[in-house]
């Protein structure tokens, strides 16, 4: 699962690190990143262009936006049966644009869990595999909206839990962005694991527990 993440970079980071896409120069850091709220992506509508997204995946067919918080993620190995997001792996595929993520340590002597940061070492941004969908309200407005895949975690990561978020090397994002019907196997093999070797993870502050909680802060490594 992937509940939390962030983007913290600066623009010009960000605009470096992704050159091929327009960048706003006004884009605010993010350090607790929710479910619900507007995420960066590029959608594979064949524009290239940077966008804001609602995290959590309302299908075009449902009735209450509402589904969307509990369609936040979806499992890569299932994308292509299940009705949420088979249509969606198909024609309209998208980067969620990251610089790191968090899951929670079940800590055995004591209450609770441990928030962790997880990012890669070079603390470059990175990309999520994602899907997204038009939604039309009944007054005719129009919602757009995305979830994030997951897959199997590596070896770093299922010392936290079963799952993570599937994150694309920035040599396929040509093939995940191509526009148009593609069938369920070309794609299955890039949602895999990310190299373990190439990320760090460490406990954070608790604040990270409330969305409430976007300050630099949530990202500030533990003193032992």
């Amino acid at each position: 699962m992937c509940g939390r993440f962030t983007l913290t970079i600066s623009p010009g980071q960000l605009q470096a690190a992704f050159p091929w896409v327009e960048v706003p120069p006004d884009l605010s850091p993010r350090y607790n990143i929710a479910p619900t709220q507007p995420v960066a992506v590029i959608p594979n509508d064949g524009n290239n262009r940077l966008d804001f997204f609602t995290w959590g995946l309302i299908p075009s067919w449902s009735k209450d936006p509402k589904i969307g918080s509990r369609l936040i993620n979806a499992r890569a190995e299932t994308l292509h049966e299940k009705p949420a997001f088979r249509a969606a792996f198909r024609r309209r595929r998208c980067l969620v644009l990251a610089d790191g993520f968090y899951e929670w340590r079940q800590e055995p002597t004591k209450k609770g869990k441990t928030p962790m940061y997880i990012r890669l070492k070079s603390e470059k941004p990175f990309s999520f595999a994602g899907l997204w969908e038009n939604w039309y309200s009944p007054d005719g407005s129009k919602v757009l909206s995305c979830t994030i895949i997951t897959t199997s975690p590596n070896n770093l990561v299922e010392r936290f839990h079963n799952r993570m978020p599937a994150i694309l090397s920035s040599e396929v994002y040509s093939d995940w962005l191509e526009p148009g019907d593609v069938e369920y196997s070309s794609l299955r093999k890039l949602l895999k694991p990310y190299p373990d070797d190439d990320m760090i993870a460490f406990p954070v502050s608790r604040l990270v527990n409330s969305p409430d909680n976007d300050i630099p802060e949530c990202i500030q490594p533990l003193s032992s």
